[in-house]
């Protein structure tokens, strides 16, 4: 008897429950073999409208396995799939892709997304073309809006030398500015945080260079603490700062006053006085001497700058290396001879600040004259002058005044 090679060699038949979108339930016989393509064509003849005939109403259709939720490959085989008997599938329609947008629509969603975006130069000169032409001077305006702390460098130097023209004036100027200088030893000595001071002599370093250390550091005891490490081998390490050697004798005998030998010689006693009152301005200035960051001269010096520049640069930006390497790399303005350079003695806002009650009776106050030389080579102490009951007033009116001309 003749038997065909398919049923000789046909796999397993299985009985497969076949769920259709509409509700319709059968039991479809297939073998393992058989391709999941195969069975959705069968499928397809028992519960789905249309014909066979157009190759869509296969690719639109899919069979899930109810189980585990996944959609079966066209291309695999049942036995490949895992499927297995009395499994149940679900014939589902695939969901039509969206329609491509037509040309209108597409020129609309552009037009909108143009009519939103933001307009470009050309766009910008186009509308303004027909608005009337303003003349404003740019460099102008942002010279009017002045930093105070810019200006006020230049109004310091202008009210030091009305100060110290006023005091001199003054029958006991000698005695005023013996005192004024006894008052900036204090400030000096008062200058050094004591708590600052106490943790880096217990940690065992020498007073002295403890102190230099906190100076250079502006009272930082982390970075005075890693100076002093750094140094401890540097032979200048104990050298004192400018304005903080001990006073020598001759040092004393230069600022103690010579009594006249006649009392009669009035205009001699005048000359010695006026010889030690400028030996005593000389020593203020030379205690409010710029002393530069050692730690930010050689972080600049190690980028290539020559170090007078570099020292140019810590002194016009108060000791602040990011803004003094700023300074280095961009137009260098303002220069360092413009910090001594004082305000116009003529301009309105000095005449206003000169007419000030207020001022007029600060500068008669050697004390006053120490804040104003002190701010000048020192702006981070300012809010401690400010805090001051005899110089505040003074920097609060002066402050008052420049606002006022500033917005008018």
């Amino acid at each position: 008897m003749f038997v065909q090679e398919e049923k000789i060699f046909a796999g397993k038949v299985l009985r497969l429950h076949i769920c259709a979108a509409d509700g319709t339930e059968w039991l479809e016989e297939t073998t393992e073999d058989t391709s999941v393509e195969k069975l959705k064509e069968s499928c397809l003849k028992h519960g789905a409208h249309g014909s066979l005939e157009d190759p869509k109403n296969v690719t639109h259709h899919k069979l899930i396995h109810a189980a585990s939720e996944r959609v079966l490959s066209d291309t695999k085989t049942i036995l490949e799939e895992n499927i297995q008997d009395q499994d149940v599938l679900l014939l589902i329609k695939k969901r039509a892709p969206s329609p491509l947008p037509k040309m209108a629509d597409v020129s609309a969603e552009e037009k909108k997304k143009q009519e939103q975006k933001a307009p470009d130069k050309d766009a910008i000169l186009r509308a303004t073309a027909n608005l009337p032409a303003c003349s404003t001077d740019r460099t102008a305006v942002q010279t009017t809006m002045r930093d105070f702390q810019t200006e006020l460098r230049k109004i310091l130097v202008s009210l030091i030398e009305v100060a110290q023209k006023l005091l001199a004036l003054n029958p006991d100027a000698v005695e005023l500015f013996k005192k004024a200088n006894a008052m900036l030893d204090e400030d000096e000595d008062e200058r050094v945080d004591e708590t600052a001071l106490r943790q880096l002599t217990e940690m065992g370093f020498p007073e002295s260079r403890a102190s230099k250390a906190l100076r250079l550091n502006h009272m930082s005891v982390p970075q005075a603490m890693e100076w002093l490490i750094e140094h401890s081998e540097d032979p200048a390490i104990d050298t004192p700062l400018p304005g903080h050697a001990p006073q020598t004798a001759a040092g004393a005998a230069a600022t103690t006053s010579t009594s006249p030998e006649g009392a009669s010689e009035a205009s001699a006693g005048d000359e010695e006085a006026r010889d030690e009152l400028t030996e005593i301005f000389k020593k203020i200035r030379r205690k409010r001497e710029f002393r530069a960051d050692a730690r930010a001269v050689i972080s600049l010096m190690e980028m290539g700058f020559d170090e007078k520049e570099v020292i140019d640069a810590l002194r016009v930006n108060n000791n602040q290396q990011n803004a003094a390497c700023e300074w280095l790399l961009g137009d260098r303005k303002p220069s360092p001879e413009e910090l001594d350079q004082g305000i116009d003695p003529n301009s309105p806002l000095f005449q206003a600040i000169l007419d000030n009650p207020v001022v007029q009776l600060g500068l008669t106050n050697p004390k006053t004259l120490l804040a104003f030389e002190d701010m000048l080579e020192n702006p981070l102490n300012s809010t401690q002058w400010m805090n001051d009951p005899e110089t505040g007033p003074v920097m609060l009116q002066i402050s008052r005044i420049f606002q006022t001309l500033n917005r008018t």
